[in-house]
């Protein structure tokens, strides 16, 4: 089952139309099972705008000759089967099955839907605006075209021809899907489905592929989740991977700034991109030192360099690697140059979202926040900036960088509290005491004093804390603001899990690494898919997080492709 064909039929296993909706890479359109299960629903994709306020079609239901309805039977990546009936067996999904297979929806390029069916069935469809159209079914299909308005436009169609290019698209893309354990395949298969569903166009830049988060409300390319994206999709397609870091770097500001989004109406960088709302909230949470009255840049954690070096080493792409090294270069002197707001030599968050955890309880503090994770992230960049230096740029000085990280290092270890045996956050110089995951990043540095280092592995095996039994929570199960349904107060992330997992191999716990990303891959498969996060008492996706994640997708792939390969350690 490891051809595209396989893989694609393993994927189908999860689809259904309820936690994955059907759609089509670079299309806006999304399929779902309808709320009374006789037929779907269809809405578009849009940012910042729920489904709700999406909605293209309320229902299309199809009924046979006798007018009973036709539910749907079966889903495939590339098509929608209604009914059940013995005549109607699966037989091939090409052309050669249009005409006495059952009726079947498919896509018809990004903009278009197209549904056929035998002489006899009929196709209802209820618009959004309470107008009915009941129209017959042939083997040459109707066509549902996207309009103006966000209305369904209905044309003739080539049913046949629109079912075999939306079948042909699909193995494309399953034919770049990692091989990785039996066990983790049919996961990894899903996954690999999430990322080519999420691929949506942004019309500002041209025809450049931007994988989304989620086409369910997170329609733009954050920076934080453009790193783990990239990251997953370099094992099967490192060209797409490459083209997300692109995306994430090309809007840099003129002080190397990297915006927090890029999205279809343009970018989110700063406070003043905000709703009016957003930004007297802002200005609420004011410190003597941040300026409430001024903006406040909005970006996202420090992670490029590491995604860059992921990325290539997969494909090497030495003249991309160094246009793109520079645009890192600057935004981390950014870091220090602009977000240092006391002055002391460590940058601080001047925004909750900046952090990447904006729920997280450090947060409830004042602003702006000096926290751990955000000093391990600016070592561990200045260390990889001057790797990547070496590499690609042999001449150059990387002095400075190896300087700073051991200066920021020394500022980190100011954070360790040797009574709890934690690192602590200062939110406008004091300090928040909260047990998060955020003082379990240092760990990537691997460099901790063998005290600290320690500490931190026995707060990852305190089953009190850290400890549980379907992975690792955001916010220590013993902490007063602990939540197993809040996002980051207590939910198991992805990629936070990734990150720490790293960290512990950097600091010398190979095995423990290990047994984390086992159990992070172990809970995805439990809990159904790839979702945004995770009850960690449950094992099951929390009840407001996002399905069909990007990020948890692509990190799934990461980790189950790590895990296939030879143990290193072993």
């Amino acid at each position: 089952m490891t051809d595209a064909a396989g893989l694609a039929a393993l994927a189908a296993g999860h689809l259904d139309l309820i936690t994955a909706p059907f759609t089509l890479p670079r299309s806006r359109i999304l399929v779902f099972r309808s709320e009374d299960g006789d037929g779907v629903r269809v809405h578009t994709s849009e940012y910042e705008k729920p489904l709700d306020e999406c909605r293209l079609l309320d229902g299309v239901t199809v009924t046979d000759a006798a007018g009973q309805v036709l539910p749907v039977s079966d889903v495939l990546p590339w098509r929608i089967a209604f009914g059940s009936s013995p005549a109607w067996v699966a037989g091939p999904s090409t052309s050669s099955g249009t005409q006495t297979g059952p009726p079947t929806l498919t896509f018809d390029g990004p903009a278009a839907l197209s549904i056929a069916g035998p002489e006899g069935t009929r196709v209802e469809l209820r618009h959004p605006d309470g107008r009915i159209e009941t129209l017959p079914l042939t083997p040459a299909g109707i066509r549902l075209r996207l309009g103006a308005g966000r209305t369904a436009v209905t044309e003739d169609g080539d049913h046949a021809a629109a079912l075999a290019a939306c079948e042909a698209q699909w193995l494309e893309w399953f034919a770049k899907c990692p091989r990785v354990r039996t066990d983790l395949q049919p996961m990894t298969a899903f996954c690999w489905w999430v990322l080519g569903a999420n691929i949506v166009e942004l019309p500002s830049l041209g025809d450049a592929r931007a994988v989304v988060p989620s086409k369910i409300g997170y329609v733009g390319l954050w920076q934080w989740d453009a790193y783990f994206i990239a990251v997953g999709l370099r094992h099967g397609d490192p060209e797409l991977a490459r083209e997300q870091l692109d995306i994430a770097f090309r809007f840099a500001g003129a002080d190397g700034q990297l915006p927090d989004v890029v999205h279809e109406q343009g970018i989110l960088a700063s406070s003043d991109d905000l709703p009016e709302s957003d930004r007297a909230t802002l200005r609420r949470a004011g410190s003597q030192i941040a300026d409430p009255s001024q903006p406040v840049p909005l970006t996202k954690p420090p992670l490029a360099a590491w995604a860059l070096r992921r990325v290539l080493e997969v494909e090497d792409a030495p003249d991309w690697a160094r246009w793109q090294l520079d645009r890192v270069i600057r935004s981390q002197d950014w870091w220090f140059a602009a977000s240092d707001l006391d002055g002391d030599g460590m940058p601080e968050y001047g925004h909750p979202y900046s952090s990447g955890l904006d729920d997280s309880p450090v947060f409830d503090g004042p602003i702006p926040t000096a926290a751990p994770d955000l000093g391990s992230y600016l070592v561990c960049q200045d260390r990889e900036i001057a790797g990547l230096l070496a590499r690609y740029e042999p001449d150059a000085d990387a002095t400075r960088f190896v300087t700073r990280a051991q200066r920021t290092q020394e500022l980190l270890l100011r954070m360790w509290d040797a009574t709890s045996s934690r690192f602590i956050a200062f939110g406008a110089g004091e300090q928040i005491r909260s047990d998060t995951v955020l003082g379990l990043l240092p760990l990537r540095t691997g460099t901790l004093p063998d005290d600290v280092r320690d500490a931190l592995r026995t707060a990852l095996d305190d089953p009190e804390r850290y400890a549980l039994a379907w992975g690792l929570p955001t916010v220590a199960a013993s902490d007063p603001d602990f939540s197993p349904e809040r996002m980051w107060r207590g939910p198991i992330w992805i990629n936070t899990s990734a990150l720490v997992a790293e960290g512990l191999e950097a600091s010398g716990f190979a095995d423990r690494a290990r047994e984390l990303r086992e159990q992070t891959v172990r809970l995805v498969v439990h809990g159904g898919g790839p979702h945004e996060y995770y009850n960690p008492h449950t094992g099951l996706k929390a009840g407001r997080a996002t399905t069909a994640f990007g990020w948890s997708a692509a990190l799934f792939i990461d980790l189950a492709v790590r895990l296939t390969e030879p143990d290193p350690h072993s």
